[in-house]
């Protein structure tokens, strides 16, 4: 839902305001023009006067009147993700359940049980209970999720719910721009992804970082800014020839350039260790065929051949996604050539329908398959989501790890014995394949033929391979399953069988208890079990059953119990461990007083708080930094960029405490560089004498690497401060021979 909502003083134009409510009105329904059916037009206006009436008194953050967000919703979903009429009614209504007066049972008198049911899909949980397995977040993620199962629209207008909420971010907290930003990354961008809606994907991730990466996001585009004249120069150089030889041909085309996006700019730059100089692909070229459906793979081929008359292909970087479309529908044939100059370029060749595909995702792609019987791999998919979906498991902050893992990965094309296709995420092994055909032949599997060779059931599979799983009735699962099986449905279903398991062994151990109660002469009440398990250090029955089974719990410990009447009761006051940990238990003691704007690390209010750095990250004063409550070990403080971040502040945004660094030069903080050079006589003097002789800045550790006259090097040093570093860097920098230098993610 809109999270930008505010009732605040604001002095505005209404008569501008009402002419922009009636030009966005009037673009949404000149956008459903050619999907609007007799009585469609009224419903809509119905439902926007529904929505502007709800609304009537609220205002976003901005300022602007709250109706404007939801038209703005309204329009994404039928402009750029190509819904219809159903789907605008319900993004205008999205947020007037879970915000104002009107109720379900409303909107199904007035728009229908469908329109009813997508607006319940997008209106957030308000009643959970907290608990290490789940939170609001998580649950909230988990219901739209569930989603699928039923109207995949849920998720479509959610995620130009999202999206507008990104493009109007600015004006929200920091601490709010932060978690929003994070969710993005960590659950809808992947969504979009797997949904097909590429363009959507990737704003989403560019918006994501303006906020997660603001110095790196603004750098990147203040260069492609700079860059950009030099690149439509290539770029038209480039097209030329083959515009050329294409007309010659008799093709009915579009082609252009277009720039790679600042998140997949940075991704190269980060993945390959590179300055934003050396990522070669800056743009890909794009050529777009008006051919008729029987023709287009052809002639998607044709172009290929002409392309590669005129430059060199890079025959590791094709990609056919025209022989093996993925799963969410995208067909496209990608090559890298190497153009004028020495420079790699990205083609990717498309028909019209293909390009519509790869645009607007899941909504195009049920437009081509009606009167269409086969089932594509896209139904396949949601078939697959389905019933993992329809899974029970209790712990949802694993549940939408996994599910995030899979959403995420390139796909693999594997082949049963019979040549029926599978897909599965890269890295699958064959126990996931296993599982994908059933999951008793997954829990059954002792090994696999993969390509009539004899492998272990966690041997990675490979695009092609045809695999033949072999069984025994006498093999079970094992915990040491889940560290080589990728896909959600086998972690899903492994994590079943071992609770199933575990489940049976503890059975033993409530009746060994039970025995020994009987003998006490007391019954296993709920109040005698709380205190027993209070005294082992158990937060759960079963798991408290299943530990005195294995007999990692001695029964012998009873004796220290004293029977009163009907109850087991413990002389001695608990241990101080458990009251330690109660106390960390309570999250509401180390949250800061309300009146406390934010919390300042090593500041004046730094003594009246509990805080660690988190060793994820090891954040230095300077760095952009949040702090989050757990339940254990207090506050910890992460770099916002930390690689745990996007989930950090997505399941647990309500934990999240807004801190700043106050100056403090006495304190020193270990921090780590990776340094890529030449190999050469004296070059370790000439980094070390930087670091410790000019800077006096003292070196914890430093390992070397050379291979073929090329060393890399890791060197962890004591900073005071990010300014500092940053000095630190510069100056290494600036020595001969030095090719990069960058702070570890993860010192």
């Amino acid at each position: 839902m809109d999270m930008m909502m505010t009732k605040r003083p604001y002095v505005p134009d209404e008569e501008k305001e009402k002419k922009e409510i009636v030009r966005q009105y009037r673009a949404l329904l000149r956008a459903l023009k050619t999907k609007l059916k007799k009585g469609d037009k009224e419903l809509v206006r119905r439902a926007f006067e529904m929505a502007a009436e709800a609304h009537r008194d609220m205002r976003r953050k901005s300022g602007e009147p709250y109706i404007l967000h939801p038209l703005a919703v309204a329009l994404i979903t039928v402009e750029e993700i190509g819904l219809g009429v159903t789907s605008a009614i319900c993004a205008l209504l999205h947020d007037t359940v879970e915000d104002t007066e009107i109720t379900l049972q409303d909107i199904e008198r007035e728009f229908g049980s469908q329109c009813a049911r997508i607006i319940d899909g997008l209106t957030k949980l308000s009643n959970i209970e907290e608990s290490g397995n789940t939170t609001k977040q998580a649950e909230n993620f988990r219901k739209i999720l569930l989603t699928l199962a039923e109207d995949p629209r849920v998720i479509l207008i959610k995620l130009a719910d999202r999206l507008h909420n990104m493009r109007t971010l600015d004006s929200m907290s920091r601490e709010k721009q932060l978690k929003i930003a994070s969710e993005t990354t960590f659950i809808y961008a992947p969504l979009a992804h797997r949904l097909g809606l590429y363009n959507i994907k990737l704003e989403m991730e560019d918006l994501a970082m303006k906020y997660t990466e603001p110095e790196a996001y603004f750098s990147i585009a203040q260069k492609l800014q700079e860059t950009r004249r030099e690149r439509t120069r290539y770029i038209n150089e480039f097209i030329k020839p083959i515009r050329e030889k294409l007309q010659q041909e008799g093709f009915d085309f579009e082609i252009f350039g277009r720039p790679k996006t600042i998140h997949s700019i940075w991704q190269k730059m980060r993945k390959k260790n590179v300055s934003f100089e050396e990522v070669y692909d800056l743009f890909a070229i794009r050529i777009i065929l008006n051919s008729p459906p029987e023709r287009e793979k052809a002639d998607c081929w044709r172009v290929y051949s002409i392309i590669t008359d005129f430059y060199m292909p890079n025959t590791e970087r094709l990609r056919d996604w025209i022989s093996n479309p993925k799963s969410n529908g995208y067909e496209a044939l990608h090559i890298t050539v190497m153009g004028p100059g020495g420079r790699w370029v990205e083609v990717q060749i498309r028909s019209r329908r293909m390009n519509e595909i790869a645009e607007k995702g899941l909504a195009a792609h049920w437009k081509y398959k009606e009167g269409t019987s086969s089932e594509s791999r896209f139904d396949e998919w949601l078939r697959q989501i389905r019933e993992l979906l329809n899974q029970t498991n209790s712990n949802t902050l694993d549940f939408l790890q996994d599910f995030k893992l899979n959403l995420f990965s390139e796909e693999i094309y594997v082949y049963t014995p019979k040549g029926d296709v599978k897909v599965l995420p890269a890295g699958a092994t064959a126990l996931d394949f296993a599982y994908t055909i059933h999951t008793d032949i997954g829990n059954r599997c002792i090994g696999a033929k993969v390509n009539y060779k004899l492998v272990p059931i966690s041997h990675k599979l490979r695009s092609g391979d045809q695999v033949e799983i072999i069984t025994s009735q006498k093999q079970k699962p094992t915990e040491d399953w889940l560290n080589f099986v990728v896909t959600a449905k086998a972690k899903s279903a492994i994590k079943d069988a071992l609770k199933e398991e575990k489940r049976k062994v503890a059975m033993d151990g409530k009746a060994m208890l039970e025995k020994k109660l009987a003998a006490m002469g007391v019954p296993a009440s709920q109040e005698n079990l709380n205190e027993l398990m209070q005294y082992f250090h158990q937060t759960a029955l079963l798991d408290f059953y299943y530990q005195i089974a294995i007999k990692a719990i001695d029964l012998k410990e009873l004796k220290h119990f004293t029977v009163n009447g009907e109850r087991l009761e413990l002389p001695r006051p608990p241990a101080p461990e458990i009251q330690e940990k109660e106390s960390h238990g309570d999250i509401s003691k180390h949250l800061p007083r309300k009146n406390e704007a934010e919390l300042i690390i090593f500041g004046e209010s730094s003594d009246k708080i509990a805080y660690k750095l988190a060793n994820c990250c090891k954040p230095i004063p300077g760095d952009d930094v949040f702090g989050i409550i757990t339940a254990t070990e207090g506050l910890k403080i992460h770099r916002t960029n930390c690689p745990n971040a996007p989930q950090l502040l997505a399941n647990y945004a309500h934990r999240i405490v807004k801190t700043k660094w106050a100056k403090n030069k006495e304190i020193s903080f270990l921090t780590g560089l990776r340094i890529v050079g030449m190999d050469d006589v004296g070059v370790i003097h000439k980094i070390t004498n930087v670091i410790s002789g000019e800077m006096k800045i003292n070196i914890s550790a430093l390992t070397i690497e050379s291979q073929g006259g090329v060393f890399e090097g890791i060197i962890k040093v004591f900073v005071h401060d990010k300014e500092e570093l940053d000095e630190l860097v510069e100056r290494l920098k600036k020595l001969d021979g030095i090719e990069s230098v960058t702070r570890l993610e993860t010192p």
